[in-house]
């Protein structure tokens, strides 16, 4: 896809303007080995592990255990930022294989480079390398996890089931039995997945502190399947638990969208107040402030956070725009931000159509109902409906905005 190669340029041009200064510098040896020859300048969020991470990758570009670390790190600086060119520099810590044919490319590289492809939406392109891994390396549970979510954010249910059971068998067993759950609640087995995350819950080995990020991994996945059921008190309460094991940028945006549903606008900003300014958690914010705007406790603070918001999130649309074939890539939150903060439920239809051809996870087919039924489009609300039975998906949400 365009925005992986674009990423892939950021790269190239960093690696070309280094050779362009080394080409004119003066060698200088250091007198000793505790002399400072240049301090790198800081990288917002990095630690003193990735700081070191990026100078081992540097010294020894072809070590596997070391590309993949910093791969790692910069793909994790790109979820927390909300920044693709670290998604970028995360396949430059891989190019030491980028000219190698699968065959001769470690599995663990095709797994890590099909995980940076998903981040990115290239969902062919990651499925087909993370077959390719599995056919060589079948016990990798990581590669199977991958697939599975890839298979279900597209709503191919049935294949994801199979990489689940894959998953079962090499790996530690909580996690097959969650990726089969998830699925059971998208199908609207919600008993069924209740019961199932809830005795992984119970198990006394999650109450280790060390378990934090497991527990609040399966309390999210609890909230989302009470949320599919619409039972919307036990979602809140599934999801204020999950924020109180630990909390983690995928969480708090799928908190923010519920308090969004229920009209609970207010508490957005303070539950995003320490993220960083993610074109997700910008839109979250507009979001909320449009909604409390003219509201008496919230009116002028609101006013004020949709206003700040929307206007660098519109800039960041619109520099976005300007590198062709990348719209599909950004039509969720476009399309929301169409129809929660500009009121523009046509374009907004426009692009949640753009957006499940893409992914088809339920917040992607919500929107979609939602704008068909702003714009009072009954064609659209046909389209919502068939691709619901298409993929097998069942969310009372949906239903009741249909």
């Amino acid at each position: 896809m365009r925005l992986a190669a674009s990423a892939k340029a950021w790269v190239a041009i960093a690696v070309l303007a280094v050779a362009a200064l080394a080409a004119h510098a003066v060698p200088r040896v250091p007198a000793s080995d505790d002399e400072v020859v240049e301090t790198l300048p800081v990288v917002a969020g990095w630690s003193s592990q990735q700081h070191r991470l990026r100078r081992e990758l540097a010294q020894r570009p072809k070590d596997e255990a070391t590309a993949i670390a910093a791969a790692s790190a910069y793909l994790e600086l790109a979820r927390e930022q909300g920044d693709a060119r670290y998604a970028g520099y995360a396949m430059g810590a891989l190019q030491a294989w980028e000219a190698a044919p699968p065959a001769q490319t470690p599995p663990a590289v095709l797994v890590m480079r099909a995980t940076i492809a998903q981040f990115l939406h290239d969902f062919d392109g990651a499925e087909a390398t993370l077959k390719v891994a599995l056919a060589r390396r079948p016990n990798d549970a990581q590669a199977w996890i991958t697939l599975a979510t890839i298979l279900r954010v597209r709503g191919r249910y049935n294949e994801s089931d199979a990489a689940c059971r894959s998953l079962g068998r090499v790996g530690p067993a909580l996690y097959g039995v969650a990726c089969l759950a998830e699925n059971a609640g998208l199908r609207g087995n919600h008993d069924e997945a209740r019961q199932a995350l809830q005795a992984l819950l119970a198990e006394p080995a999650l109450r280790d502190a060390d378990k934090a990020g497991t527990r609040q991994w399966l309390l999210t996945s609890l909230a989302e399947v009470e949320e599919l059921a619409g039972r919307q008190a036990e979602a809140d309460a599934a999801y204020r638990k999950a924020v109180a094991a630990q909390r983690s940028g995928y969480l708090l945006l799928a908190y923010s969208d519920y308090l969004q549903r229920v009209g609970r606008h207010a508490e957005i900003p303070k539950l995003l107040a320490d993220e960083a300014r993610s074109d997700a958690v910008l839109l979250r914010l507009a979001i909320a402030g449009a909604a409390a705007r003219g509201k008496s406790a919230q009116g002028a603070q609101g006013a004020l956070i949709a206003h700040d918001a929307a206007e660098e999130l519109r800039q960041r649309f619109e520099a976005a725009a300007l590198r062709p074939g990348t719209t599909a890539l950004h039509a969720r939150e476009e399309a929301m931000f169409a129809l929660d903060v500009q009121n523009d439920p046509k374009r907004a239809l426009e692009l949640a159509r753009l957006n499940v051809r893409l992914q088809r996870e339920p917040i992607d087919l919500l929107v979609f109902a939602r704008a068909a039924s702003a714009a009072n489009d009954s064609a659209a609300r046909g389209e919502v409906k068939a691709l619901m039975q298409q993929i097998g998906l069942k969310d009372a949400r949906v239903d009741a905005t249909l």
